[in-house]
């Protein structure tokens, strides 16, 4: 049976029979299809049905190339997208950690930082020697703790800038995928 190929915007080719595309399906009009579409397709021009099948086979070989193409496509496109979504989610998480330990450490740091003022204020002027010297050394290691919050804040920061860039870059990847996708 003869067949003409259908292509719309949003649909992939499909393949109809022709009598679905002619009303009067005559052998006369079958004939003149036939050797209308031969010289279009690259044959020689002979009405041989031989000739003809293999023009069809020709066009169902391209046609089945052409769906399994796009099927791969698609299915390429799904995982990358699930791949994007996976990513995007696992950045929200570490984000949400990140941002509970921050506000974990800032509560620290003012905590041991009223103690040091407590400390200070509190420190009599005629203790023992033995006692400011635990004093100075208490001081010196929370300084030293404060001193290293104060560097896991800047850690902290420069991730928090590092996640809304991969935040911008996926949106970014998310609207090429959909660009591509249409």
């Amino acid at each position: 049976m003869s067949s003409l190929l259908s292509h719309s915007k949003d649909q992939p080719l499909v393949r109809k029979p022709l009598s679905d595309s002619c009303s009067a399906s005559s052998a006369a009009n079958t004939k003149s299809l036939r050797h209308e579409r031969l010289p279009r397709l690259g044959s020689s021009g002979s009405s041989d049905l031989s000739n003809d099948t293999s023009t069809n086979h020709a066009e169902s070989y391209f046609l089945r190339r052409e769906n399994r193409l796009s099927a791969k496509k698609k299915a390429e496109e799904e995982t990358l997208n699930n791949d994007y979504k996976k990513m995007y989610e696992k950045a929200l998480v570490t984000n949400q950690r990140l941002k509970s330990r921050l506000e974990t450490n800032k509560q620290e740091l003012t905590l041991i930082q009223d103690q040091l003022q407590k400390a200070q204020k509190e420190r009599p002027n005629d203790c023992a020697s033995n006692m400011l010297e635990a004093e100075k050394k208490e001081s010196w290691s929370l300084k030293k703790r404060i001193s290293d919050m104060e560097e896991q804040l800047k850690v902290k920061a420069e991730l928090k800038t590092e996640n809304q860039r991969l935040k911008d870059e996926n949106g970014a990847l998310i609207r090429v995928i959909s660009k591509l996708s249409k």
